[in-house]
């Protein structure tokens, strides 16, 4: 769905330039449809992108719709 492509772009777009210059972690708890846990980890080396929990405690938790997160990303 949405939620998972928007994912993935970000995903793809994670770079060790921006975890150097971001440090932070961000969850997501959306809900609708795709909704649920998903983070962006620009904090631990390498960074991360994905459904569920951070790997390390985030900094910014966000709730919100999925319809609102598709729309904040595109």
């Amino acid at each position: 769905g949405p939620v998972a492509e928007t994912f993935r772009v970000i995903q793809g777009a994670v770079n060790e330039e921006y975890v150097r210059s971001t440090q932070g972690v961000f969850q997501f708890e959306l809900s609708g449809d795709g909704g649920g846990t998903w983070y962006i980890d620009l904090k631990t080396k390498g960074g991360s992108a994905g459904f569920g929990k951070p790997p390390v405690t985030a900094d910014v938790v966000m709730s919100m719709s999925s319809a609102d997160f598709v729309k904040m990303f595109t």
